[in-house]
């Protein structure tokens, strides 16, 4: 299955990232995250501490979004703060209301009263959606936007790296692992088969360090392509502690990917398998495996199977992130 955007030169050009997160689709993806039966366990744990209050007020949402995080577009607009989000939701056109809510129930969420509640415009309906939207925003998103924004500028920095150094093409298939160019057509491995032609609208970039799966398409009011996809570090490891100062040359690579990343990619130095790297880093292989994933959708490792094992080795891309980081440390020493 594979997910087609097929550009033309003027989509290309048109090509851009967000200005920032947005609160309402942060909102959307936690709570679709909340739902993935194999998400991070540190996301599963903020499930368990939500408390009764806090998973009552997401409860709601969990009827308009799906484990896939495809809700409906209404539900989660750009914008530059809640309250303006809020206001587009109110905003949103009976029309584009029932065609959405048509659209997730063909694609398997059952019909609830909430939803005949929308479609039929009844006023209890919407304030009951838009108090469980601002209490949502409260527990999922509020108190962590400091990390989402330190994840979402971190990942613009390396895509801007990465389009020095391998240009647009090279930036736009290394978003999400297994995508290639096919002629003009950029092709993500998803689990359907999806096509957008974007015909001159071109396509706007959003990373977000809540989400974990697929990339997410959406057609925006300029008919522009949305175009979501999961940042580089993800939320969890937003929250490692950064290394004591003075503790390691790559501190600059610490911030960007979170202490274990950076750990797993100086270790790629070596070529370790992936029990080698769980077992030098004191965790589990299926971790070891994610985060070399990872740094492979990068660019930072290439990965080849070795006989029975997996080896990983350090890409050029990764070996100047590295020695960058080294030059940052030595002149921030001084002399």
């Amino acid at each position: 299955m594979v997910l087609r955007i097929h550009f033309t030169a003027e989509d290309l050009l048109g090509t851009r990232f967000a200005d920032g997160p947005a609160p309402l689709m942060e909102v959307g993806l936690a709570v679709a995250m909340l739902q993935r039966p194999g998400a991070d366990p540190a996301f599963a744990r903020r499930h368990r501490l939500l408390g009764s209050t806090g998973a009552r007020s997401v409860a709601p949402l969990t009827e308009l979004v799906p484990v896939t995080g495809a809700g409906p577009f209404f539900l989660d607009p750009l914008s530059v703060d809640l309250e303006h989000g809020l206001e587009l939701v109110r905003s949103s056109t009976n029309t584009l209301v029932r065609s959405e809510l048509a659209r997730i129930c063909r694609n398997g969420l059952p019909v609830t009263p909430l939803m005949r509640g929308l479609a039929n415009e009844d006023r209890q309906a919407w304030q009951y959606l838009e108090t469980s939207l601002r209490a949502s925003h409260a527990a999922l998103v509020d108190a962590v936007w400091p990390r989402l924004r330190t994840g979402f500028d971190t990942d613009l920095a390396w895509r801007g790296q990465v389009h020095r150094e391998q240009g647009l093409r090279g930036m736009l298939a290394g978003l999400y692992p297994g995508s290639r160019w096919r002629g003009s057509t950029l092709e993500i491995a998803v689990a359907r088969e999806l096509d957008f032609r974007l015909e001159g609208g071109g396509a706007l970039l959003l990373p977000s360090a809540q989400w974990t799966g697929e990339p997410l398409c959406g057609r925006l009011p300029d008919g522009a392509l949305l175009l979501v996809y999961p940042a580089l570090t993800p939320l969890p490891h937003l929250f490692e502690e950064a290394p004591a100062p003075g503790a390691a040359p790559d501190e600059p690579v610490a911030a960007l990917l979170g202490r274990t990343r950076s750990a797993v990619l100086r270790m790629t130095l070596r070529e370790p398998t992936t029990s080698q790297l769980a077992g030098e880093l004191g965790i589990s292989a299926a971790s070891a495996s994610e985060h070399a994933r990872a740094l492979r959708r990068a660019g930072l490792v290439s990965t080849v199977r070795a006989g029975r094992a997996v080896r990983h080795s350090c890409t050029p891309l990764g070996h100047r992130l590295l020695a960058a980081a080294v030059t940052a440390h030595r002149a921030a020493a001084g002399p």
